[in-house]
């Protein structure tokens, strides 16, 4: 009878509470070469969610209300709504007329879009006053008082067949 040695049996799984143990020894002793122990000491970090600063009264907010009432404060609101026509500017005009042009800025009431050619700017030309009414039933009105479209620009054109050098 030939034996032939047997390989080293492994050890059983871990199960996931073992897993958790030792992970937590782990980083108990990672803290400790760190010179902090857990638990112990001054907080470090940014405050919980939900805690008043001392002097500040009131109740907490929920995430949503305290943004508003910042971007009020700040006279925020119409410049993220610009930038929410910029990001939804296909949901605004549609996808075909998205696809060739895109708004550029927006400044004093008149927003800028280029069309990537003159047969799009025409269009968009056409459909300004329908835009300026739309974009102010998305901003608030009063707020978009004048469409400019910009073609594509190819320099300055030069006109007749003939030149004289």
């Amino acid at each position: 009878m030939n034996s032939a040695p047997e390989p080293p049996a492994e050890p059983p799984a871990k199960s996931g509470i073992e897993l958790a143990r030792e992970a937590l020894a782990q980083a108990k002793a990672d803290a400790r070469k760190r010179g902090s122990v857990p638990g112990q000491g001054k907080r470090k970090g940014p405050r919980p969610i939900g805690v008043r600063d001392p002097g500040r009264g009131g109740d907490p907010k929920a995430f949503g209300a305290a943004i508003r009432e910042l971007m009020a404060t700040r006279g925020w609101e119409q410049r993220a709504a610009v930038g929410g026509v910029f990001g939804n500017w296909a949901g605004i005009v549609g996808p075909e007329l998205a696809e060739h042009t895109r708004p550029e800025r927006f400044e004093d009431g008149e927003l800028t879009v280029v069309a990537d050619s003159t047969t799009w700017a025409t269009q968009l030309r056409l459909l300004a006053s329908t835009l300026v009414r739309r974009l102010n039933e998305e901003l608030g009105h009063g707020t978009v008082r004048k469409v400019k479209v910009v073609g594509p620009s190819s320099g300055p054109r030069r006109t007749g067949a003939w030149r004289v050098r």
